[in-house]
């Protein structure tokens, strides 16, 4: 995976500058006689001039030492050196200079020594833009090479990329994802060790192979995802995109096959997290209802529905929350629907939809659109636009959208005299449809004489 993308400035003349909390803990532990670093992706991202999400500190201090300098603090990882020191600003893991043993699980390293050297903490690391160590005085420790790779925007391994590999399976997916989250490429032995080793991904607990999916998918680069499939990584727990990929579509809407139509429908939607989920997965099942008709055209009837089904079950083969599956598999539902452009049929599929999802619904059916043969997705774009406003419009009158919205409840039926049961539901769910065709409807009055002639 050797092509450039390097969207990400970098200027060699930055120098990074630790907040209040990170540089008194190193000068803390300076003043008590020990070596102290900010450390891995921090430094990378200060060197990039973005803004670290937390400041990691490496230190020759034991833990035991560690605790004694700082009043408040965690064991959080004390059998791998790490000690968590809360100060008002937040909370920072403290680690001591470590060298780790024999990995025998592909996850975990068999044991921990601790060392007195920066130079061999920083070797265990996975890249070598994760291997930089930072001190205010005497600044950048750089022993591989890590800022000339953020200068080149290259994702390369610390030492030999295959026992790096073996150490921790899950790297194969993390080199994919900081190239895609950074947009650099990966380096040529890198990337060979990252196809050699994708299939000890299996050796990995499925939420971290999910996060780092997710990671990757929700980057400014999800088109890298097809390298996932390239590496064999898709492969390992998500065998329907591999099939996606070799599944092509004959038919003058479509120019993409099946998995390269999703990675492009990714790339036309923004970084939310359930919206590149839902694209990843909107066309899962087309493989499952393709046919074939007698002019060689393919035909995929019926793919949102068996879509859904499809996505709940890798939702949870990969053990995503109930609340991500529900909305997932809703938008998949219903991302082929296609109401006219009037007030009453729109306000339907609002209805239909949920109004929580629909204007989510939109986006998808604007990237799946966006996707696709742009001979033919001019009429898409304007019927989804032209929806769009009219869905606007909606909003800002108020006009009725759910049961909850009616101007009548159960317990006025149970008042004028019906007795408590689904007869009610039944009711205020006809009153609804009566609504959405009529939104003048939604009165007290009129929806109770509409009631009782139900009753």
């Amino acid at each position: 995976m050797t092509e450039e993308i390097r969207d990400t400035a970098f200027s060699g003349e930055r120098e990074p500058a630790l907040p209040e909390d990170p540089s008194y803990i190193i000068r803390k532990l300076e003043e008590n006689g020990f070596e102290a670093y900010a450390v891995g992706g921090c430094v990378r991202d200060l060197m990039l001039g973005r803004e670290p999400k937390d400041f990691d500190i490496t230190t020759s201090a034991r833990p035991k030492e560690i605790k004694k300098v700082f009043r408040n603090t965690v064991d959080t990882g004390i059998q791998h050196g790490t000690v968590t020191v809360v100060l008002r600003g937040g909370a920072y893991e403290v680690t001591t200079y470590r060298v780790d043993g024999i990995y025998e699980d592909g996850r975990h390293p068999k044991e921990v020594t601790f060392s007195e050297s920066l130079k061999e903490d920083l070797a265990r690391r996975d890249f070598t833009i994760n291997a930089m160590a930072y001190h205010p005085r005497r600044g950048i420790v750089d022993i591989f090479g890590g800022e000339k790779d953020l200068r080149m925007g290259v994702i390369r391994c610390v030492g030999d990329p295959s026992e790096r590999f073996s150490e921790d399976a899950l790297r194969v997916m993390r080199a994919l994802r900081f190239a895609a989250q950074l947009g650099f490429s990966v380096e040529e032995r890198t990337w060979e060790a990252v196809k050699s080793h994708a299939s000890d991904l299996k050796k990995i607990s499925i939420e971290r192979v999910r996060d780092e999916m997710m990671k990757t998918i929700s980057s400014p680069h999800p088109e890298l995802w097809t390298r996932a499939y390239e590496a064999g990584i898709t492969a390992v727990f998500l065998p329907e995109f591999d099939v996606c990929m070799k599944t092509e579509q004959n038919t003058p809407f479509h120019i993409y096959s099946v998995g390269e139509h999703i990675v492009h429908s990714m790339q036309a939607i923004e970084p939310d997290p359930v919206l590149r989920l839902a694209m990843l997965l909107h066309d899962i099942a087309k493989p499952l209802v393709h046919y074939k008709d007698s002019t060689g055209r393919d035909h995929f009837k019926g793919h949102a529905g068996a879509g859904a089904e499809k996505a709940e079950e890798i939702l949870r083969r990969l053990k995503f929350d109930n609340e991500t599956i529900r909305q997932v598999t809703r938008l998949i539902r219903y991302h082929d629907l296609r109401p006219k452009r009037s007030d009453a049929e729109v306000r339907r599929a609002v209805a239909q939809i949920g109004p929580d999802l629909f204007g989510d619904y939109l986006k998808m059916q604007m990237a799946d659109a966006m996707a696709k043969n742009p001979e033919y997705n001019a009429g898409s774009i304007e019927r989804i636009r032209g929806t769009e406003k009219i869905y606007r419009e909606i909003i800002a009158r108020g006009d009725c959208l759910t049961v909850a919205d009616l101007k009548i409840n159960g317990q006025d039926l149970i008042d004028a005299g019906m007795k408590p049961g689904k007869n009610i539901g039944y009711i205020l769910e006809s009153a609804l449809l009566a609504v959405l065709e009529e939104p003048s409807l939604n009165d007290h009055d009129l929806l109770m004489m509409y009631a009782l002639q139900m009753m």
